[in-house]
């Protein structure tokens, strides 16, 4: 059994790996919650605070902009949730969980087309 590092008469338990992997994984269930509160927020921004503040003359574009970013913040709560319950069993029981790459794929080419339609937006209103 290896030495603890912060008492050498001590030896490590392996129970505390599990234990900090546990809690990243909920530091990073938090990291998936605040995605999903800042893309709701851009979705806020979006669709009805910066139409006002620059006085567009078409709305439906930026409403759909601010649909778009809400349902990315939703995929970012729900998939937040799964992924926590997948890693957490999965360290339980001595595994690994792998990334779901389609999920993550679909919130990157969903944020990428987002920041392209709105740098469109800008110029077209500019």
């Amino acid at each position: 059994m290896s030495q603890n590092p912060y008492d050498p008469g001590r030896p490590i338990d392996p129970r505390d790996y599990t234990r900090r992997t546990l809690l990243a994984n909920e530091r990073t269930y938090l990291a998936w919650w605040r995605t999903g509160i800042t893309s709701i927020a851009a979705a806020l921004g979006a669709a009805r605070v910066v139409p006002e503040l620059s006085n567009a003359k078409h709305l439906w574009p930026y409403t759909v902009m601010g649909v778009g970013f809400t349902l990315i913040g939703i995929v970012c709560f729900v998939y937040g949730h799964m992924r926590r319950d997948q890693v957490d069993r999965a360290v339980r029981e001595g595994e690994f969980a792998e990334l779901s790459h389609a999920v993550t794929l679909v919130i990157s080419i969903g944020g990428a087309i987002l920041g392209l339609g709105l740098v469109v937006l800008i110029i077209a209103e500019g």
